[in-house]
Parts: C-alpha cells; structure tokens; sequence
C-alpha cells in the first residue's frame, strides 16, 4: 500500500533583497535499513502568502529553479507584486499544486530587506 503524502506548513521566512532560498525538499542522507532504497521526496505547493510588516508598500517575486536563483522566465508568484503597509496576499496552486523536485528550490526578492515574510502548505510525498 502506498503511503500518502503527508501536509506541512513553511515559514514564516523573510524574503530578502536580493534572491534567497525559501523552500528546498534535499534529503542529505538517503542511507536506510538494510534492503530499503530510499528516494529524494517531491514537494507539491498548495498555498503562499507574502505579508508586508512594515508601514510602507514593498514589492515583492517569487521563483522556482535553481538554489539562490532569480532568473528571467521562472517566475511562479507575485511578480514584483506591491503589496500594500501591514498588508498580505495569497497564491493558490490547483489541483495537485505546484510539483517541486528534489533540484527545485522555491526562491524569492523583495524591494527591501526585512520587509516581506513567507509562509505556505504544502504535500510532501516520494515519487
């Protein structure tokens, strides 16, 4: 019988002012028992919201690809998204959600340091 995914929460993790890593599934050891082969697992992102805690608009983007990454074209939320003072937004992800391999790091940048927070759910399963 396969075992199900199982539902966690991340963050809340400030975004800072130039990319940084929010999400990551890397197991760093896969050494199991004896006749187990354990795989990487994959992250499925249901929900993220971006809350501003401060008393000024900031803006604030969020991608997917490579660890510290922030390139052209893998944007998956809030591009360059202001949000408003003491304010928040959210992005849901149908479906299965957004699939995040064990190579996929969920990155973000903000307009200034420690204005923007991060926190999410998501599934985490093994393919």
């Amino acid at each position: 019988m396969a075992t199900p995914n199982r539902t966690f929460r991340f963050g809340p993790v400030a975004v800072a002012n130039a990319a940084g890593n929010l999400l990551n599934g890397t197991v760093t050891s896969l050494a199991g028992t004896t006749g187990v082969t354990l795989t990487q697992p994959v992250i499925y992102v249901k929900h993220i919201r971006a809350v501003n805690k401060t008393g000024a608009a900031a803006t604030v983007s969020l991608f997917v690809g490579l660890t510290g990454g922030s390139a052209a074209g893998t944007e998956v939320a809030f591009n360059a998204k202001s949000i408003p003072a003491n304010d928040s937004v959210d992005v849901y992800f149908g479906g299965s959600g957004m699939r995040m391999d064990v190579a996929d790091f969920l990155t973000g940048v903000a307009s200034a340091a420690a204005t923007i927070t991060v926190e999410g759910e998501a599934e985490v399963g093994f393919s």
